[in-house]
């Protein structure tokens, strides 16, 4: 238990200086509409004979990178900066609501456009009586054709004005097709430059498809995105999977890879072994989604707060060993949680 390298005294550092930090989160922003349906109020429609649902409660709250969101302000970040775009429709002022409610999080750099639909995922939760809720099929609203080059010259100029007053940016790559979203390759190629140029703004990047599109920012891949990005098959060895890593480290800052409960491959640069940061074994039941993000939102945290990498790694695990535990929901982990946590490792 006592080689976890996070100490307690570590711990109190970053939760003393969170308020002090600006964080930009670069990305994909959707609005999460949960649809709580009553099954025991069903009716039948005259017009189609089907059933007619009825919608007990709505619940809103910022999705994708919003999920990032959601965690920088639970951990105490003082001013989070969404650089994103959202449509001009009912969704964004929904996402606009959600957003407005975190504190810490301002959305003056948000682009609004009539040329977009806000990204949401709306997920009907069924509730029958006497038992438990469950999720019908998502709805998805996303866009399909190519994001206006002058969506996206518009969120350049906003990340811009923004980099030399940061101490981090979280870049987060949602969406399968990058020409629909806000990482397209000039974007991506923009923030390689602001990066090249200003070393000092911490960076970390994200992506589900194209991890090795990114230059001079750290990365954030799972096992999957490294092996792909290298063009090996998820079966590949252990030592495959290092290179793979160390390759990604080639193109010039520190790689997060993280494999769920076993922790997280950490390399610091191409000519250096990998460090093993251990996972945190967590009983009992556990909800997985959102988890990458949270580990984003405690690397990040802790790299701009002044640990080291392997430190921030560790708290990136910390943070999401916390949210994981929480059934049904994108959870996030308060300070009292993460010192309770740490407690127990120390």
């Amino acid at each position: 238990m006592n080689n976890f390298p996070l100490t307690m005294e570590k711990l109190e550092q970053v939760l003393s200086r969170a308020g002090d930090l600006r964080v930009a989160v670069v990305g994909d922003l959707f609005l999460d509409r949960y649809l709580h349906i009553d099954r025991g109020l069903d009716e039948d429609s005259l017009e189609t004979g089907e059933v007619a649902y009825q919608v007990s409660r709505v619940v809103a709250s910022p999705g994708a990178a919003g999920t990032v969101i959601n965690n920088l302000a639970a951990l105490g970040v003082g001013v989070i900066l969404p650089v994103a775009f959202i449509g001009d429709d009912g969704e964004g002022y929904e996402l606009l609501q959600a957003l407005g409610r975190l504190k810490g999080v301002s959305t003056g750099h948000l682009v609004t456009t009539p040329e977009r639909r806000t990204p949401t995922y709306t997920k009907p939760m069924h509730h029958h009586p006497g038992r438990e809720p469950v999720e019908g099929n998502r709805l998805d609203i996303r866009n399909r054709q190519a994001t206006p080059d002058a969506v996206i010259r518009a969120l350049q100029d906003q990340i811009t004005a923004l980099w030399p007053t940061l101490d981090g940016v979280i870049i987060l790559d949602q969406v399968g097709d990058p020409a629909t979203g806000v990482i397209t390759d000039a974007m991506a190629s923009h923030l390689a430059l602001l990066a090249e140029a200003e070393p000092r703004v911490v960076t970390l990047a994200d992506s589900r498809e194209r991890i090795g599109v990114f230059r001079n920012l750290a990365l954030k891949p799972n096992k999957r995105e490294a092996l792909r990005a290298a063009g090996l098959p998820l079966d590949a060895s252990a030592g495959q999977l290092d290179q793979a890593i160390l390759s990604l480290a080639k193109k010039g800052a520190p790689v997060f890879c993280t494999q769920s409960e076993e922790g997280i491959l950490l390399a610091t640069s191409p000519g250096k072994p990998l460090n093993r940061v251990s996972g945190i074994e967590v009983r009992g039941p556990i909800d997985p989604v959102g988890a990458g993000d949270s580990t984003s939102a405690g690397i990040v945290l802790g790299l701009t707060a002044g640990l080291s990498p392997v430190e921030a790694a560790a708290l990136g695990c910390l943070v999401a060993s916390i949210t994981v535990q929480k059934l049904g929901t994108t959870g996030t982990a308060s300070p009292q949680e993460l010192r309770a946590a740490l407690g127990l490792r120390q």
